[in-house]
């Protein structure tokens, strides 16, 4: 059998450490294929201050935990997290092939050729695992704002923006830490499409993995089951609390129309900010697999409640989130849908 698996992030890496244990040999039996020339998936490209939602023991792939985080009482930041995915590939010598960006997958011979320049792999099944990152999302508004704008993708610390006025767009978690921060240093306002709804302080990614596994298992079984959005949207990391302390973690309703100072609102007043962070979320990057024609009208592939197409078998689908298994965009969530990915595969 032939596996290639589209991305090196930590769904790729999970699905590697899944194939290799039932017996696929790295390089013969599979590959693993990124984009990017160093280890780390997202991690690498995310804002340094950036932390996990959990501690390391409820952050970890399957077979190694991560090395604890002793840095400070938090939880671990994006460097921690590019360090062990970087030692995990080596530890399980998954022989990761880079930079190799997929450029297509089609049909061909009884099976699968994936594309990457003048580069093709033939495969019984192909694996896609590319997440998110490299699809930001900005809502259209009318109109025309004159100063900077950028996304959650390119934020990279909050000094950039000292002494400006700053309105964060979006009510997740990564508004509500780059709030935290650049209203340390900035006039900082909020928009959200509705009022942020902040977790319990004692709620942090094990509980919301928990959650998420039990509305899984009570899907496949049809039965009914609490959401996670029940117990809220923003996780109260050290930062955020002290936002909520310092009594910054204020929404205002969103905006209608960009202006050339800033953004006008449904009564007409206008606010003037020198900046606009979009903290707006991503979508799947899935334009490597167009050629299969495999995408409904939302823009994803539909599945069967799990990772494999419904209209292409031998295609499976990790790390987008929970349409392609509970939790399978974390960490840990990665690990048990990788496992029951190649289960499927191997079985």
């Amino acid at each position: 059998m032939k596996v290639v698996v589209v991305g090196g992030g930590q769904a790729g890496l999970a699905t590697g450490f899944y194939l290799r244990r039932a017996g696929l040999v790295p390089g013969r039996d599979f590959v693993v294929l990124d984009a990017a020339d160093r280890a780390g998936g997202a991690w690498r490209q995310m804002w340094p201050t950036l932390r996990t939602f959990s501690p390391t023991q409820y952050s970890s792939l399957p077979g190694w935990m991560m090395p604890p985080w002793t840095a400070d009482q938090g939880y671990p930041l994006a460097e921690h997290v590019v360090d062990y995915l970087t030692r995990y590939e080596e530890r399980y010598e998954l022989q990761v092939r880079r930079p190799f960006r997929v450029d297509s997958v089609t049909r061909a011979d009884g099976g699968l050729v994936v594309h990457a320049g003048q580069t093709t792999w033939h495969a019984d099944h192909v694996v896609s695992a590319t997440g998110t990152w490299t699809r930001p999302f900005v809502p259209a508004y009318p109109g025309m704002f004159r100063g900077q704008q950028l996304h959650t993708s390119q934020y990279r610390q909050a000094s950039d923006f000292t002494g400006q006025r700053v309105l964060i767009v979006g009510g997740g978690n990564s508004a509500a830490q780059i709030l935290a921060e650049v209203s340390t240093v900035a006039d900082t306002s909020w928009a959200t499409l509705r009022p942020p709804r902040f977790l319990p302080d004692a709620v942090d990614g094990r509980v919301l993995f928990e959650l998420a596994s039990a509305r899984q298992r009570a899907r496949s079984s049809g039965e009914g089951a609490a959401g996670v959005s029940g117990l809220g949207d923003i996780v109260m990391v050290e930062s955020v609390r002290r936002a909520r302390d310092r009594g910054v973690l204020r929404a205002r309703d969103m905006f209608t129309q960009l202006d050339a100072r800033g953004v006008r609102f449904r009564d007409g007043s206008l606010l003037e900010v020198d900046t606009i962070i979009w903290c707006t979320g991503f979508r799947p990057s899935l334009g490597h697999l167009a050629a299969l024609g495999l995408r409904g009208e939302d823009g994803l592939i539909a599945t069967d409640g799990a990772t494999q197409a419904l209209k292409e078998p031998r295609l499976r689908l990790i790390g987008y989130g929970d349409w392609t298994g509970a939790a399978s965009a974390t960490l840990v969530g990665a690990g048990r849908t990788a496992r029951d990915l190649v289960r499927s595969l191997t079985d």
